[in-house]
């Protein structure tokens, strides 16, 4: 019965906020190891929606919620405040399907769910450009200032970016106000990092990352699939997701992760 209370409160909501809390307590991703960046999410969404929905009451007149909280209570972990101090807290944002305004709500969900004040760090990923275009700074630029816009009001410490080439990152580094601190590279893109692209970012104090994720880390068509494949004969072409966030908690001294998780936000468009 736990799924057909869950399809009801999906069918009449109209934003799904889901939250994996921390997968190093559930062993949330499939055996497979490791998974790829895109097969670990799916499958968080899956499990995370599976134990939730079945945890849903019978009662038919149960509460009709707006923004529907899909997470499993056993999970959420928030960080010690006296432990803050000797910790790391960094987040990557994909901007899926929404505008540059819901940077704030996510990272506000995510100081939520780790029980803190500030993040040490995010690093944004825009929406992906269309085909035949290039990603330029004028497309950056919004998502720039909500960021810059967060650190003068201390809910982040440092901004970054990710697979920008030495010529945007030196045109964003001049127009910012709040310089990025790092710039993620794709190794399967490249197997040695740019020379002049390594030059700039030792010039300027850019540290030089990398990372595996695929251009679009979540999709509309994989959330979908995820959610039919959860709670069956639900109306899951009408759930488009708007943002993924995913944190990491890494105790700084001995360089281990002691958290990760991904928040997720979703919007109904009903048909």
């Amino acid at each position: 019965m736990g799924t057909d209370g869950a399809r009801t409160l999906l069918e009449q909501a109209a934003t799904l906020t889901l939250q994996t809390g921390n997968l190093l307590n559930w062993g949330c991703p499939r055996k497979k190891c490791p998974p790829t960046p895109g097969e670990e999410v799916r499958d968080c969404i899956q499990k995370t929606l599976t134990e939730w929905s079945s945890k849903i009451g019978q009662d038919l007149n149960q509460e009709v919620l707006e923004v529907l909280e899909c997470t499993v209570a056993q999970a959420i972990e928030k960080i010690n405040p006296e432990e803050r101090d000797e910790l790391k807290v960094s987040a990557k944002l994909f901007i899926v399907g929404s505008n540059s305004s819901s940077i704030r709500d996510a990272v506000d969900m995510a100081c939520s769910a780790l029980g803190v004040a500030q993040l040490d760090s995010v690093i944004i990923v825009p929406p992906p450009v269309e085909d035949g275009t290039s990603l330029s700074l004028e497309y950056l630029q919004p998502y720039w200032q909500e960021l810059e816009n967060l650190v003068q009001n201390k809910k982040i410490v440092a901004i970054g970016t990710s697979d920008l080439d030495k010529t945007l990152l030196e045109q964003l580094y001049l127009w910012a106000q709040v310089n990025p601190s790092s710039n993620q590279v794709n190794l399967a893109s490249c197997c040695v990092m740019p020379p002049d692209l390594t030059a700039f970012a030792k010039q300027f104090d850019i540290q030089l990352l990398t990372h595996n994720d695929p251009k679009e880390l979540l999709c509309e068509a994989s959330f979908q699939e995820a959610l039919q494949e959860s709670i069956q004969n639900t109306k899951a072409h009408e759930w488009i997701p708007l943002w993924l966030l995913r944190y990491s908690v890494i105790v700084k001294s001995r360089g281990i992760i002691k958290s990760k998780g991904y928040i997720i936000q979703a919007k109904r468009h009903a048909s």
